[in-house]
């Protein structure tokens, strides 16, 4: 089981930011992520909300073995020609220590920034079809032509390519039929924040969670199969915070989530880093507890 943390890009770089990344390195988190959104939900909304790939570049000069990443990235404001350039250029400057993590995008702030009509759900998946098979041969081909429905791209140059052969991994966000099978045929990672359906529930437990859980990564097998991939090739990552569980009450309650879902096929918990006064608030010395001692027990 890994352990990571998602630092919201909440804070000025030399107002706390950089310290946050730094620390997470010394806390020896596996990996570090931050969300790519232009602003999201309340009470971030009126806030300081700075941009991912930016930050990750800063982050990446201040440490030297943390893995770093989006939690995730979207086509609501994103054009996969120019994407790709920047991610080809955060993964050599941080020398081969960037993940992709990829999702459709929701309804939220993000989706009508630009001007554009909110998409049904039809034309939000279909876009994300495009999005990560465009991407996927952007940046494992020095250059590239594309005509698709919603994204083109001519005689687009990637040289040298990405540090990390054939790409920098792509960690895919899905849970509907079509998502997955998304994942099986370009991930090189799953990312679940457990089923909202279920979580939002009144009556949600946390052993509802976990058997919703237990759904979808069958159902990620599933798709593997029809795509003629093994699921043990794809690693299995949980966004935590949005289920039922008080995992962060103490190292033993998060040492017994953890374990529940590592049962369950997760491979790696990512945590938020704590934010007082939001749905993130944590005790910070339980939480740097949980960073040091709970990998062992686990």
């Amino acid at each position: 089981m890994r352990l990571s943390t998602c630092i919201l890009p909440v804070h000025r770089w030399h107002e706390g930011g950089r310290e946050r990344w730094t620390r997470a390195e010394e806390l020896g988190f596996h990996a570090a992520y931050t969300y790519d959104h232009l602003s999201w939900r309340v009470p971030f909304r009126d806030g300081p909300w700075f941009g991912a790939v930016p930050t990750l570049t800063a982050a990446a000069g201040v440490t030297s073995r943390l893995r770093l990443g989006t939690l995730v990235t979207s086509p609501n404001f994103r054009h996969p020609v120019t994407l790709a350039k920047e991610l080809l250029t955060l993964d050599d400057v941080s020398g081969g220590r960037v993940t992709l993590g990829v999702g459709a995008g929701g309804t939220g702030f993000d989706a009508t920034a630009l001007g554009q009509e909110p998409w049904t759900p039809r034309e939000r998946a279909d876009r994300f079809a495009e999005f990560v098979t465009l991407l996927d041969q952007l940046l494992t081909g020095d250059a590239t032509t594309y005509r698709g429905t919603y994204y083109s791209a001519l005689e687009v140059r990637n040289i040298p390519g990405c540090v990390q052969r054939p790409r920098l991994p792509f960690a895919v966000a899905a849970t509907g039929p079509r998502g997955l099978r998304l994942t099986a045929r370009y991930g090189q990672a799953w990312v679940t924040t457990g089923d909202p359906k279920v979580v939002s529930a009144p009556d949600a437990t946390p052993q509802a969670s976990l058997a919703a859980v237990e759904r979808q990564v069958a159902r990620l097998g599933e798709a593997c199969a029809e795509e003629g991939r093994d699921p043990a090739d794809l690693h299995r990552i949980m966004l935590v915070g949005f289920t039922p569980d008080p995992l962060l009450d103490s190292v033993d309650a998060f040492v017994d989530f953890a374990g529940r879902h590592a049962e369950a096929g997760i491979d790696e918990v990512v945590l938020h880093w704590p934010i007082p006064g939001t749905r993130f608030e944590a005790d910070p010395d339980v939480f740097a507890r949980i960073a040091t001692e709970a990998p062992a027990q686990l």
